[in-house]
């Protein structure tokens, strides 16, 4: 699994994507016998619908594959990726209407419809294969692909495998491929550098929590991504029904996000300067594990009460962003699968996302929709700020009343960026509930490829 195009010397045979409303125009340009093959299979191109075309002589000469009506389209994405494990194996080259976004979104699919998480059983393949179509820069795409790659293998590895020395090791690895700098904090250093909240949340597992902090570029504006690397969530203290705890190895799946996000840049030499920081720990249960109606203090000075344990990720991240915010740099973002109430509110599909710059969000809702990596814009509502002030500390970590959960957690973490009036954070799910065009069930990268492609405009490059 290498999510690659073919050579371009390879011998290949046309794969046509045709939408339902031009399926008649191409027929009528067909041969007589064509035409009669495709009616007779019922073809009606059809959203990742597909077809073989034989020749003369009984081998494959081509393929078809459907994009599907206009409200199919609009309701879909990435038919070429939802085809390609039905067509005959072979190599193909693309015959197709579309250029610019629209063929890239689904080249992009092709290449993601090839990843399979395979670290421990086997899984399915070969596929078809397809040569990148002339004009296209085949490396862009395939280090999106590889960037998605890496993000949706750190969400499936289970904690097993997949705790913070391992989230660690998969840092230096990126770190080493790019020539990027890397630290670490861990253990009892984060109390005696300033990282109280770190500390509290993972002290209880045996695996230390820590601190990883990796920069890269020398010039250029400066950004700083901080993911949520909770790579265990039993709810601690206030511990999680089995059914609550099932997924829960994705609890990281912010960090995993800014890796993959990371590895995108990096891989398209972007011109500035970029730093991740990743609080990586576990909340475990021991006697040593932070308890409801403590009150730790933060890098930041600010106090917080701990009303429920199981909200452990805001403070993890807040440690982390006042770190980030204390550079100044022009763009801060922090991605994290924060909060239920997220995906109550608008679903696994979409991305929400909490932006205090209007021209960045913008800049974001445009890219979103050119590269199909859906998002969606909440508030940074000022009037529930009360809701997160319990009165006998700065802050509560778990507002009681239930209500706006997704808002109330972005509030709190906006209180740990001051210096920065560019800062966006996005409430990830992380995961895919059940298998789609390109994605298969399982981790899955959530508004990186829109951020990606939004980042000239938010940092003027």
């Amino acid at each position: 699994m290498s999510l690659i195009f073919a050579a371009p010397d390879r011998s290949s045979i046309p794969l046509t994507l045709l939408s339902s409303e031009g399926l008649e125009g191409w027929l009528a340009n067909q041969p007589v016998q064509v035409q009669a093959w495709v009616k007779a299979s019922g073809f009606t191109a059809a959203f990742g619908a597909s077809l073989a075309l034989a020749s003369a002589d009984g081998t494959i000469a081509g393929a078809l594959v459907g994009t599907g009506t206009k409200d199919a389209r609009a309701r879909n994405r990435f038919a070429l990726g939802a085809a390609r494990s039905n067509l005959p194996v072979q190599t193909y080259y693309l015959l197709s209407d579309l250029s610019g976004d629209a063929l890239h979104a689904e080249l992009l699919g092709w290449l993601l419809s090839d990843y399979q998480f395979d670290r421990y059983r086997a899984q399915g393949g070969p596929f078809a294969e397809l040569t990148c179509p002339d004009g296209i820069d085949s490396g862009a795409l395939e280090a999106i692909a590889a960037g998605e790659m890496l993000t949706r293998d750190l969400i499936n590895t289970p904690a097993s495998d997949m705790g913070p020395p391992n989230l660690e090791r998969a840092a230096r690895n990126l770190a080493d491929r790019y020539d990027a700098k890397i630290t670490v904090i861990e253990g009892e250093a984060l109390l005696e550098q300033n990282f109280p909240m770190i500390h509290a949340v993972g002290r209880a597992a045996s695996r230390a929590p820590r601190l990883i902090d990796m920069r890269w570029g020398d010039t250029g504006p400066t950004l700083t991504l901080v993911g949520k690397g909770v790579c265990f969530d039993t709810g601690g203290l206030n511990i999680k029904p089995a059914s609550s705890m099932g997924l829960m190895k994705k609890d990281m799946g912010g960090a995993a996000a800014v890796l993959g996000l990371a590895k995108m840049i990096m891989s398209h030499g972007m011109p500035l300067q970029l730093r991740v920081l990743v609080p990586a720990v576990e909340n475990s249960i021991s006697a040593d594990a932070f308890r409801p109606q403590d009150i730790l203090r933060s890098r930041k000075g600010l106090t917080v009460e701990i009303n429920n344990t199981d909200a452990e990720g805001r403070l993890v991240l807040a440690d982390a962003l006042a770190l980030a915010d204390e550079e100044k740099p022009d763009v801060i973002i922090s991605m994290a699968t924060l909060t239920g109430a997220a995906r109550v509110a608008v679903g696994p599909d979409l991305a929400p996302y909490y932006a205090q710059s209007d021209s960045s969000a913008a800049a974001l809702e445009s890219a979103a929709r050119r590269v199909q990596d859906p998002v969606w814009r909440m508030p940074f509502w000022d009037p529930y700020e009360t809701m997160i002030e319990p009165g006998i500390a700065d802050l509560d970590n778990a507002p009681k009343g239930g209500f706006a959960g997704s808002i109330t957690a972005a509030l709190f973490l906006r209180r740990f960026v001051t210096e920065t009036p560019n800062y966006m954070h996005f409430d990830i799910y992380g995961w895919q509930p059940s298998a789609a065009p390109a994605r298969p069930k399982g981790g899955v990268g959530q508004g990186t490829r829109a951020l990606l492609a939004a980042l000239p405009e938010m940092l003027d490059l």
